[in-house]
């Protein structure tokens, strides 16, 4: 059987992130590899916290140095490699608050090892009420941007192919790109295309790491028999945003700018931007309540077409 990295990253949640090094220790059970826990410089003694599993079967824990995000923090693991320092034969990126099934890993391995074309393979995911997450979605697009700001049953049945977030596969089969929660990949694909990019520093790093495999001719594989229960958005906070933050609207302009172009990322946030006044308009004569959270379409507005601001390597609150 292939070997597995598995890589955890922590950010000031120590005791999860141990919790779910113990899951994947039993679902990497009969499976060559080891288990490698990155604390993204938590600075609260998370990584004094976790010292302890150093000494448990498999599992080793590094520093990063700096939290230069999510993309840097498992690039950092990534890099690190196993025990011995040889390359993996897959990396195995598992969230600190994701709990994969005792069989979830190995699932994985079986659809990659069976499916030699396939680059990239992720769970299906689901919350502590056993009720799915969505986590497989198509690329973002000029036309998602509309029908996702519109929210109007008309627009997103015209722009139904254009949906980010289409109703969750039932079985198993190819998908744009997939959430981070759980994804096996080809150690052999990251040398074709790369790790993540370091620019990203939240948000969309998995997008651009799905669609550059894509293009380099290696699609992504949602496996509905790999099963993680996952808490969900622990570390970042997202549940409880009053605001939504500037990291997120950095990292979406780079994505468009990036994989499009600055002219199809202007047209993108414009598109979003007539979605929000259909809304807007619902809002006002259907009385609808309102779903953006403050200064949304300010925001928007300011980091897409304002000066690019530089990158920072600290998690903001």
């Amino acid at each position: 059987m292939k070997s597995v990295l598995c890589v955890i990253l922590n950010w000031r949640t120590a005791e999860m992130t141990l919790k779910a090094t113990e899951a994947a220790l039993v679902a990497m059970e009969g499976i060559p590899g080891g288990i490698t826990i990155v604390d993204n410089d938590s600075q609260d003694g998370s990584f004094e916290a976790m010292s302890a599993a150093a000494d448990w079967p498999r599992v080793r824990v590094i520093q990063s140095g700096r939290n230069g995000g999510y993309g840097a923090g498992n690039n950092v693991g990534i890099k690190a490699g196993l025990p011995d320092g040889s390359k993996p034969d897959y990396v195995y990126i598992l969230n600190s608050d994701a709990f994969p099934a005792p069989d979830a890993i190995r699932a994985l391995v079986t659809y990659l090892d069976t499916h030699p074309e396939v680059g990239f393979a992720g769970s299906h995911i689901h919350g502590e009420d056993g009720e799915p997450h969505t986590t497989a979605f198509r690329f973002p697009s000029i036309a998602s941007e509309f029908e996702g700001a519109a929210k109007t049953g008309p627009v997103s049945k015209l722009l139904k192919n254009a949906i980010v977030a289409p109703p969750l596969p039932t079985r198993t089969q190819r998908v744009d790109w997939l959430a981070g929660a759980s994804v096996l990949m080809r150690r052999s694909v990251l040398d074709q295309i790369g790790l993540f990019d370091e620019t990203f520093f939240l948000y969309f790093e998995e997008t651009d790491l799905c669609r550059r495999a894509a293009m380099a001719g290696w699609p992504t594989v949602y496996v509905v028999e790999s099963r993680v229960m996952h808490l969900g958005s622990v570390s970042t906070g997202m549940k409880e945003w009053r605001r939504v933050p500037e990291y997120w609207f950095r990292s979406r302009r780079y994505y468009f700018e990036k994989n499009h172009g600055a002219l199809y990322a202007m047209l993108a946030t414009l598109a979003h931007v007539a979605g929000l006044g259909i809304y807007g308009a619902r809002v006002l004569v259907q009385r609808k309540p309102k779903v953006n959270p403050p200064h949304f379409l300010r925001d928007l507005l300011k980091h897409s077409f304002g000066s690019r601001p530089a990158k920072r390597l600290v998690q903001e609150s």
